[in-house]
Order: structure tokens, then sequence, then C-alpha cells
């Protein structure tokens, strides 16, 4: 890593296991995690602005990471971006052509504060949710994501103009939206039903089995064909000067005991919920996959009792996880970690945005 946010440089060697990251908040530490997930999705997990992820006072970022796959076979992940120009991403020396080309190759999970959106803020993020975890393992879902955003952009563009919309140009437009939203649609249905029973299963496991929860998915695709669902609504949409049907208005209904968890959830309850519900996209991920995905747990342990950071450790601690990077403000939680690691990690101090190798063993 050069010039990555508050971390001038960095060169790292890391355990295939366990990975832990101590230091006090503002540091560098989530900096450190975000140059990883940056490697798996060509943009950072916090600031979709990439010359913002440049260090003050520099020219240039560049991450760079050497993986190695399960088959034995090295790949070369590089990133660099000039400032005022546009950032390259290259494997193995060659870039690519478009960045969705790379999205997948390296699976990754990444649990952390920013997570409570998913419960309090707007559709959007639990949209987010879905299509990051789809898009890892469905190329053809990728692709038809962005073709509906197009779609969608360019019947906006003419549902704003002053004068009467071309209908010709209106019909083009939403027949290439129904076309992808159908494909959208059943790809993110079958998702929330293959994740539900799992992420269930988590959360009971977390929280000894204390509450019950559920996972509904919400679509105007339920109401029938789309593309008389979005043609229906034209003229309402011309009055407003947007799309107000489509999957780009999917939700999820998230529920603790039968209630919504937005008004119902304690703040144990509402970090126990996503902890479980990322959980579980990692355990899909590494079903429908050739490769186990990377693990990023930021700042999980706070706000949760003492019995259900015991349950989440045994959890990441077991055989179905491969290479985990956890952070955190002190080892009291990590050591426990560590100690069932079987000698097979690696502790990191975090100061200033300088990273130091914690020689110190158990």
């Amino acid at each position: 890593m050069l010039n990555y946010k508050n971390i001038e440089q960095a060169d790292l060697d890391f355990s295939p296991k366990v990975n832990c990251f101590i230091g006090l908040n503002g540091m560098g530490k989530t900096n450190l995690l975000d140059a990883i997930y940056y490697l798996s999705f060509c943009k950072s997990a916090s600031n979709p602005i990439d010359s913002q992820v440049m260090r003050h006072d520099s020219d240039f970022f560049v991450a760079q990471g050497l993986y190695e796959t399960e088959q034995g076979a090295e790949e070369e992940i590089y990133c660099g971006m000039k400032r005022r120009q546009k950032k390259t991403f290259k494997r193995n020396k060659k870039a690519y052509q478009r960045f969705s080309e790379h999205v997948g190759f390296i699976p990754l999970v990444m649990v952390s504060p920013s997570d409570g959106e998913l419960i309090i803020g707007g559709s959007e993020e639990r949209r987010r949710f879905m299509d990051v975890a789809i898009s890892q393992h469905d190329k053809e879902y990728l692709t038809e994501l962005i073709n509906y955003d197009k779609a969608l952009q360019q019947r906006n563009a003419l549902l704003k103009q002053e004068e009467e919309p071309d209908a010709e140009l209106l019909s083009l437009w939403e027949e290439m939206m129904a076309r992808s939203g159908e494909v959208i649609y059943r790809k993110r249905q079958a998702f929330i039903a293959g994740l539900t029973p799992i992420f269930q299963a988590f959360y009971a496991q977390i929280s000894g089995e204390r509450e019950e929860v559920s996972l509904t998915y919400l679509s105007h695709g339920d109401r029938g064909n789309l593309l008389d669902v979005i043609r229906d609504g034209r003229a309402k949409d011309r009055i407003m000067g947007y799309s107000l049907h489509g999957i780009h208005k999917d939700d999820l209904a998230m529920q603790l005991g039968g209630y919504p968890i937005k008004r119902e959830g304690s703040q144990g309850q509402n970090k126990t919920y996503l902890i479980a519900l990322k959980l579980a996209q990692f355990d899909f991920l590494r079903r429908s996959g050739q490769t186990v995905p990377i693990l990023l747990l930021d700042d999980i342990f706070d706000r949760l009792d003492a019995s259900r950071v015991e349950q989440i450790i045994r959890l990441v601690s077991g055989d179905t996880f491969g290479q985990i990077f956890i952070t955190d403000v002190n080892r009291g939680h990590l050591d426990r970690i560590l100690a069932s690691a079987a000698g097979n990690y690696k502790l990191y101090d975090v100061s200033e945005g300088v990273v130091t190798l914690n020689e110190e063993r158990l």
C-alpha cells in the first residue's frame, strides 16, 4: 500500500488464516481493511470517490495484492491512480477493460459498523446488500444490473423533459428495464429464499436461540409482468419526473419476533442480526463458488454481550472460514480468537497510519 488514506506505506505478509489489527480509533485499522476490499471490488467500501482514497498531499495511491488460489496459483492484483487521472486496475499486469470483469474473482464479505444502515437506512442500502452478494458469483446479474441502470437513467431523462417525450423511445427504455428487471427480480428472489434459512441458523447460534428473525423480499415484480407495471405508472411518472415503479424500488423487510427490527431491536440485537446476515452471505458465496471468500471483521464486538461474542468467536474460528482480517481497539476479544487459531495467526499494531507486526505470541 502506498498513500492509501492515512497509510503512507505498508508492505505486509499476512497469515493465510487469522490477521488481527489492534489500535485506537482513527489510527488506520479500517483503512487497511478498506484497501483489501478495494482489491476485490475496484472501489472503497466507504467512499465512492476514488481521488478521496488518496492520502492528503499525495499525487497518487497504489494498492497491490499477491494472492494464492486454493489450487496454488499466484495472482497479482494491482490498482493505482494519479491525481486528476483515471485509476488503473490490473490482474497479472494486464489491465481490465471493464472493472465489472474483476468483481467476484476474489470473493469477499465485510462486516463493519456501517452495516447499521441496512436496518436504519433507506431501501437503497438493502438493495446494495443483495447486489454485492449476487454480483460476486453471477456475472449475468451484474450485466443486467448495469443494463437496467442505464435504461432507468435514460427513461428518467425523458420524463424530466418539458416537452412531451418521444413515445417510441420511452417504450424502448421501458422494455429494456423490464427485460433486465425480470432477470434481476428472479435472481434476488432465489438469493433471499436460499439465504434466509442460513441467516436464521446463524442468528439462533449467536443469540442462543433467544429470538426469531425473518427476511422478506419485497418487489414490484410481485405484481405481475414488470413491463405492464412500469407502463401503467407512466402518467404519474411523467408528473413526478422520474420512475416510481421497477426493481430499483425493491426492499427487504427485516423482522425480529414478527416486528420490524428497525423499531423493536436493541443495539445488541441489531448487531447480532447484521453479523448473522453477513455470515450467511459468506456461507452463500462459499457454497456457490470455487473460492472461499475473504472475511473482514471491522470492530464488530462493541455493544455485544459476552455470550454473543463467544459464539461469534467460535463460528469464525471454524474450518469453514478461510483467511480472516479482524480489527479491534483492545486485545481482549482477539486473544480468545487467536488462542483457537492454533498458532496460525499474525497480530499487528496500528498507530498513526504505521503498521507494525507484533512478535508477541500467546
